[in-house]
Order: C-alpha cells, then sequence, then structure tokens
C-alpha cells in the first residue's frame, strides 16, 4: 500500500509537467516572440546578416511551419505580430532557389504610412528611387519599400555569399 502512495503521487506529478510540457510546445508556435522586433526589425531595415536557415527556422519555432512557398520564398502567417507600431500580417524568407537571400514583411499600411512609422521609431529614412505612381522607396542600407495591393512589403535582398574557397597552394623549388 505504501508504494501505492508513493507511485501516485509521481505519476501525477509526471502527467502534470507532460501536460504543461505540451501546452508550451503547441503554444510557443502561435506567440509572437519578445526578439521579434529587435531580430526581424534590424534584418528588414538590413542592419544584419541575412541568413535564410536561421531566419527560416526563427519563424518555424514563432508561427509553425509555412503556409506557402512561393516567388522563391517560404510565406508564414505572422498572427499579432507588428514592427515599428504597423500591424504585420505575414513574413516570408528566401528559399534556395532564388540568387538573393531576402527576408520581407507584409505591413497592414500604406507605404507612406509605413515610412513615417519606420521614421519615428528607428530615425530610417527612405528615398524614391522611381517616379511612378506607385514608388519604390530605398534606405541608405538597400531595404525597401514597395506597394503591395492596398499594403506595403518592405524586404532586405542580399546576393547570396560565395562559399569560401581555399588559396591555391604556392609552389617552391626544391631546395631553396
Amino acid at each position: 500500500m505504501r508504494l501505492l502512495r508513493i507511485r501516485l503521487p509521481f505519476a501525477a506529478r509526471a502527467m502534470r509537467a507532460a501536460g504543461a510540457l505540451a501546452l508550451l510546445c503547441c503554444g510557443a508556435a502561435q506567440a509572437v516572440p519578445t526578439t521579434f522586433g529587435t531580430i526581424v526589425g534590424n534584418g528588414l531595415l538590413c542592419r544584419d546578416e541575412i541568413d535564410n536557415l536561421y531566419f527560416y527556422n526563427y519563424f518555424v519555432s514563432a508561427f509553425g511551419p509555412a503556409y506557402k512557398r512561393e516567388g522563391g520564398a517560404y510565406w508564414f502567417k505572422s498572427d499579432g505580430a507588428s514592427l515599428w507600431g504597423v500591424q504585420v500580417e505575414e513574413v516570408m524568407v528566401s528559399d534556395d532557389t532564388s540568387a538573393l537571400v531576402f527576408i520581407g514583411a507584409v505591413a497592414e499600411s500604406t507605404p507612406e504610412k509605413l515610412e513615417q512609422s519606420i521614421i519615428a521609431q528607428v530615425g530610417v529614412r527612405y528615398a524614391r528611387i522611381d517616379s511612378s505612381a506607385f514608388p519604390v522607396r530605398e534606405a541608405k542600407p538597400a531595404s525597401r519599400i514597395v506597394y503591395f495591393d492596398t499594403k506595403s512589403k518592405i524586404y532586405c535582398a542580399k546576393f547570396k555569399p560565395l562559399t569560401p574557397t581555399p588559396p591555391k597552394p604556392v609552389r617552391r623549388p626544391l631546395g631553396r
């Protein structure tokens, strides 16, 4: 009887711990990480290196699996996320089919309002680089804001880094 009393509380504690772990695992894919603004925001402003494998893993752990793969990118629904005070409904990261490595986000505002929010929060200014009815805006570090229907898309794209190749060996004549 005594053995039974020892095992039951242990089993109950183990089941509670397993349930809490399951809630944490399932809930983690739905909650926006506290580091989202810093990591993704700085990436979108081209203030950091863009590593598509890193951002892919970050988005999967934050939002679950990509809901589509289109245009050379994995797309994730980012419910509840915001950057610079603007709601972000989707984020994307390049796959390996593109010559560029990029991350992007679809913001629930016009490019003008997104630009003003970025200026107010971070101080990064954008210049219009064309004179079309829907001009592309570009910041000095190469971050761009473009029209995306009635919303805006902000992205940072860089060329893929070359794989390092070892230098050719220096040949020396024997005997020297």
